[in-house]
């Protein structure tokens, strides 16, 4: 039995115990220390570098790592095996997913105004900004000696007479404090309530004396694979109170779904997932949400979780193996049987839990709830909905019927794949632009002014592929063939575009772009592009057809659809048909919440909606081999590209 440490830039420091050959991303796994391994530690992502301090590691070196590097200490936790006691440092870039929680600035009405507009679109579609939830203020006689009637059947009574209900539930959290609530108050106590079966049914959720200034707390949550954000609303105003961001903790379990979905199927990995993304993420953020605004987390009484299909698995802690596995049948596609307690959500324990449904193994509530907030359903032009985030999904359609597909695009979209890829948060380079003489490059980084760079997040991979193929540094196929100081070639002939030097940037080596990453996201924005032209195809469609392009996902704070043309991820289509609506599955389950007649807006836009598996399809892998060039093997489909 080995001694392991682990050492954190901010001179944490956390214990562990390991057996001989025991591998190093294991012990910080069971030991819950967080580690970035998108590639659920087969070596292949480079991303789970730590630094021994002291003693011996089995490490053999990687092509992540250069002689340099492995000479200072740097090994890949993922390969290292403990062979003696050691002392090892995780970077903060190794941990960034778990330690740049973030609560959004609500002085700044940016982030606002994407919320406010889901509520304006969802009133002018007809539908009505209410839910079941409401305060009720009670007037009981007290008890007497002539009038014995208990507690609970006084105030079920009382209920009955003000609301003309026929049937009212009071859940043991209500029951166990009444006596003390109504004595105290001389029986005169405020309710929140939620009304079901046309308002003849209705639920107490708490009990307050008289006169308690109460808000009626709901929590939106989308569990993206990568990140996840929620936001703390006041159910009755719809005001936005608080929101919060947090990388997914699975993520050290594997970027994709299905390294997820492996994981969870190993002893007690089930469990391990379901805690990673509740105990170590949204309970997290519930208490930073409530700790900003002074908000007691138990009087949050509804909550709605949109995510894809797998997410909404472990999120449940429901088997989801049955989703990669032929003939790919999920547990479920909706369900309304989930409560707060029987997940450990640290918000109301009688709190349900409404999730959007999801429509196939690989199209989830995340695209249902965005596809609602894009208003595509409502409308009569023809509309093209895409969310990027980890996988790539898309809807075709328009008021008359809508079609929908997904595509493995891998996770480069959020800067995984990439060897400098990183999430949108401090240090990432959002923006480019290249010199085309110089090729010196010029960026915008997320983050204070004077904030290094980092790495790239998805919306800057864009812009510096696009970049690095207008000005000639690279060719369609994604190789360099201009020469210059920020241009290098290994020792294999493998070619890199050096962002920012060591000495200039927020981390300890060079911020750069290899072919092998260039490659990786041509295959990822092929994916896209094949997959619009299969799912348009098989309607006997094309490309003109197309009037409107929704644009959603954490891609940062947004793209520039122009440079995502020239590389071929998006149709060439006049640019002002392009919108981007930011995190459109975190807006559909906020309106969910808000809007009882959204919420079964959602359902209906699900049963509508037709799933095309494009494995399936006859000709989609030749659409996607034809798609992995810049900007496409067609030129004549890109004429506002081959003109520039």
């Amino acid at each position: 039995m080995y001694n392991v440490t682990f050492r954190f830039e901010n001179g944490d420091t956390v214990e562990a115990f390991a057996v001989s050959d025991e591998i190093l991303l294991d012990v910080a796994r069971k030991t819950n220390v967080a580690i970035d391994a998108p590639c659920s530690g087969n070596g292949s992502c480079g991303k789970c570098r730590v630094k021994l301090l002291n003693g011996t590691l089995d490490s053999p070196q990687t092509r992540h790592i250069s002689d340099e590097d492995y000479a200072e200490g740097w090994r890949l936790s993922c390969c290292s095996k403990i062979i003696s006691d050691v002392e090892i440092e995780v970077p903060d870039i190794a941990s960034a997913y778990r330690s740049r929680m973030k609560v959004a600035d609500l002085s700044s009405k940016e982030e606002i105004a994407i919320f406010d507009q889901a509520k304006k679109d969802v009133q002018e579609a007809g539908l009505a900004l209410e839910n079941d939830m409401a305060i009720l203020d009670i007037t009981m006689d007290e008890p007497t000696l002539d009038d014995t009637m208990p507690d609970n059947e006084r105030l079920m009574r009382a209920i009955k007479s003000v609301t003309g209900a026929k049937i009212v539930r009071l859940p043991y959290t209500v029951i166990r404090k009444m006596a003390d609530i109504l004595r105290e108050s001389n029986f005169q106590v405020r309710c929140v309530i939620g009304r079901t079966g046309n308002k003849e049914n209705i639920f107490v959720y708490d009990i307050y004396p008289k006169g308690e200034e109460l808000v009626i707390g709901g929590l939106a949550v989308d569990i993206g694979t990568t990140t996840v954000s929620a936001l703390l609303i006041d159910m009755v105003t719809g005001e936005v109170l608080g929101k919060a961001s947090a990388g997914n903790g699975q993520i050290r379990y594997g970027a994709d779904v299905i390294n997820r979905i492996i994981e969870s199927q190993k002893d007690g990995g089930q469990e391990k997932l379901q805690k990673a993304v509740i105990t170590e993420t949204i309970n997290p953020m519930i208490e930073n949400m409530c700790r900003s605004i002074k908000f007691p987390s138990n009087r949050i009484y509804r909550m709605c979780v949109a995510g894809n299909t797998t997410m909404n698995h472990l999120f449940a802690g429901i088997n989801a193996n049955p989703v990669r596995m032929e003939p790919y049948i999920p547990t479920f596609y909706k369900t309304n049987s989930l409560y707060a307690l029987d997940l450990g959500i640290s918000i109301n324990p009688d709190a349900h839990i409404i999730m959007a449904p999801n429509i196939g193994s690989y199209v989830g509530g995340d695209i249902t709830a965005g596809t609602l907030v894009s208003m595509i359903w409502n409308k009569p032009e023809f509309s093209l909905f895409i969310d990027l985030g980890t996988n790539g999904e898309l809807v075709f359609g328009n008021s008359d019927f809508l079609m929908s597909c997904a595509c493995s695009a891998g996770p480069a979209f959020e800067g995984g794949d990439i060897s400098c890829g990183m999430r949108a948060t401090d240090g990432a380079i959002e923006a480019c632009t290249i010199d085309k003489d110089t090729m010196e490059p010029h960026f915008q980084i997320v983050g204070d002014s004077g904030q290094k760079p980092i790495g790239l997040c998805g919306s800057g991979i864009i812009d510096v592929i696009s970049e690095l193929f207008i000005t000639g540094i690279i060719n369609p196929k994604g190789k360099f063939v201009r020469e210059g100081e920020r241009i290098r070639k290994d020792k294999y002939g493998m070619g890199s575009y050096v962002l920012a030097f060591a000495k200039d940037a927020g981390a300890d080596k060079d911020v750069e772009i290899t072919e092998v990453d260039i490659d990786n996201f041509i295959r990822a924005k092929g994916a896209i592009f094949s997959a619009i032209r299969t799912m348009l195809s098989s309607l006997d469609f094309d490309i003109s057809m197309i009037e409107s392009v929704y644009v959603a996902g954490g891609i940062g704070s947004g793209i520039n659809m122009k440079n995502a043309v020239n590389i071929g991820m998006f149709p060439d289509i006049p640019l002002d048909m392009f919108h981007y609506i930011g995190n459109s599955s975190l807006s559909g389950a906020y309106t969910m919440l808000l809007s009882h007649d959204a919420e079964r807006q959602t359902y209906q836009v699900a049963s509508n909606m037709t799933y095309l598996e494009l494995s399936t399809v006859p000709g989609y892998m030749d659409e996607f081999v034809a798609a992995c060039f810049l900007p496409h093997t067609d030129t004549t489909m890109f004429p506002s590209v081959v003109q520039s």
